[in-house]
């Protein structure tokens, strides 16, 4: 199953063919797939099936043993530094522990793509600090407040806020819902969405959090056995004749509930 063929909107992420390894362990055997711009795809699979090792591999931290990676056009493990400095100011990471610095309070936090890689004049960068907390949930007092003193639910959200810094076209998430209650996990899906649906955004997030899959993910890809063993919408993955996939859903509801309401 794949993405209706019609579609005609930008590809932003073209994986193909992909390869690796770690020792004689095959992560990823010709592994492929498109995202399209807009789109709001969750990655899923066992554990060891290469989700995180795919979101490093496609960003451009750690080099596949063979195949190609397109992001936004850009050929990530062939172009040269110029090229993919100008690339990292176009999408955003949030990785699974947020990696927030934990010796910057949360507004040097969010700052700090800014600094890097934004001509930014010094009068301007508290308000935009602001406007990214804001977008990501937060008050502007949060800002003032040191990672530590942060509940679950807002390290994530302050992860969100640096990872939207730049304004990304793309954003990557790495389980960005693990370790949260359902009430947070469930506003923060609504955070995702809105960040797809009314800014734009395209986001590809790896999740275990089916409740997740049921309320946002328009698409969803299954990993295993090194390849795109399922792609295609909620609905037409659990119909899929594999012994993984009827393991994940078994004995949960599958039918999603209106999307409406989690926008």
């Amino acid at each position: 199953m794949s993405a209706p063929p019609d579609d005609t909107r930008e590809v932003v992420i073209d994986v193909d063919a992909l390869v690796t390894r770690f020792g004689r362990q095959t992560v990823h055997d010709g592994l492929g797939f498109r995202i399209r711009r807009g789109e709001l795809v969750a990655l899923i699979g066992g554990s060891g099936s290469g989700k995180s090792v795919l979101l490093r591999e496609i960003i451009g931290l750690q080099r596949p043993q063979a195949g190609t990676i397109r992001l936004l056009g850009t050929d990530v493990w062939s172009a040269g530094p110029e090229a993919l400095q100008a690339l990292r100011r176009r999408f955003g990471m949030m990785f699974q522990e947020g990696a927030l610095f934990s010796s910057l309070d949360v507004a040097a936090n969010v700052a700090t793509p800014l600094r890097e890689h934004a001509d930014v004049p010094p009068a301007l960068l508290d308000a935009l600090v602001d406007l990214r907390l804001s977008l990501a949930g937060l008050a502007p007092d949060t800002g003032r407040k040191m990672p530590s003193e942060l509940s679950g639910g807002m390290k994530k959200r302050a992860a969100i806020a640096r990872a939207l810094a730049l304004e990304p076209e793309v954003l990557f998430l790495d389980e960005p819902t693990s370790g949260l209650d359902p009430i947070t996990a469930r506003a923060f899906d609504r955070l995702l969405r809105f960040l797809c649906h009314d800014l734009g955004i395209t986001v590809l997030l790896v999740t275990h959090d089916l409740d997740t899959l049921l309320t946002i993910a328009e698409r969803v890809i299954v990993l295993g056995g090194g390849r795109v063993i399922a792609d295609g919408t909620l609905e037409e993955i659990i119909t899929v004749d594999d012994a993984w996939v009827r393991a994940y859903f078994s004995g949960r509801a599958t039918v999603p509930v209106d999307r409406q309401d989690a926008a």
